[in-house]
C-alpha cells in the first residue's frame, strides 16, 4: 500500500456497508420494501439499536414515519436482482413483493412483514428520526431478531460465512468476502 494519498469524493466515504431490504407498512395494512445502503448498528446491547437513513422523498420514509415500525432484512447474494428491483420503482405505485416475487411472513412485533429469502430479519419500534443533512436518521429499538437456522453453525452460533451478505462499495455490489480471523 502507498503512503501517498489523494483527495477524493466523500460521497458514500464508509464502505463496504451492509444492503438491505427495508419493509413498512401504511395505515391500510399495504406493505412496502426500500432498499437501502445506509443501514448500521448504533447501540448492541442494552438496549439494542439500529439505525438506517432515508431520504425525505422516499415514500418508505413517510411510512416509518407514521406507522413507527420497521424490519431490517438483510438479503443474499442470490437476491440482488431483487434488490435491484426494488431500488428501481417507489412503492407508492407498485406492490414490490408482488413484482418482485419477494414473500411476506409475518413478523412477531411489528406490522411490517419479514422478508422469507432474507436469512436475517429485524423487527424494530421507531425511537425518533433525526434529520442529518440529505437523509434523515431512523433509530429503531430491536424487538426480535430472526435468523434462518441455515446460517447457523452446529452450535446453533451465527456463522457469517454462510450468510452471502450483499454489501454496497464504491457504487458497486459484492458478495461479502472472505472470513480473515474472529475476534470473540
Amino acid at each position: 500500500m502507498s503512503h501517498e494519498r489523494v483527495l477524493y469524493d466523500p460521497f458514500r466515504p464508509v464502505y463496504p456497508s451492509p444492503a438491505s431490504l427495508v419493509t413498512s407498512i401504511d395505515a391500510a395494512g399495504k406493505p412496502n420494501i426500500i432498499t437501502l445502503g445506509e443501514t448500521f448498528n448504533l447501540s448492541i446491547r442494552s438496549p439494542v439499536i439500529v439505525g438506517i437513513a432515508i431520504a425525505p422523498e422516499r415514500y418508505s420514509h413517510r411510512l416509518i414515519r407514521e406507522q413507527g415500525e420497521f424490519v431490517v432484512n438483510l438479503p443474499p447474494a442470490s437476491l440482488l436482482p431483487q434488490v435491484l428491483q426494488v431500488g428501481s420503482m417507489s412503492g407508492r405505485d407498485h406492490d414490490k413483493f408482488a413484482e418482485t416475487g419477494l414473500t411476506p411472513l409475518p413478523a412477531t412485533h411489528v406490522k411490517p412483514p419479514l422478508i422469507a429469502e432474507c436469512p436475517v430479519n429485524i423487527e424494530c419500534k421507531l425511537l425518533f428520526v433525526q434529520s442529518i443533512g440529505d437523509h434523515d436518521l431512523f433509530a429503531g429499538e430491536v424487538l426480535a431478531h430472526h435468523v434462518d437456522p441455515e446460517v447457523l453453525n452446529e452450535n446453533r452460533k451465527f456463522d457469517p460465512t454462510k450468510l452471502s451478505t450483499i454489501v454496497l462499495a464504491g457504487g458497486h455490489f459484492f458478495d461479502l468476502g472472505e472470513h480473515l480471523k474472529g475476534w470473540r
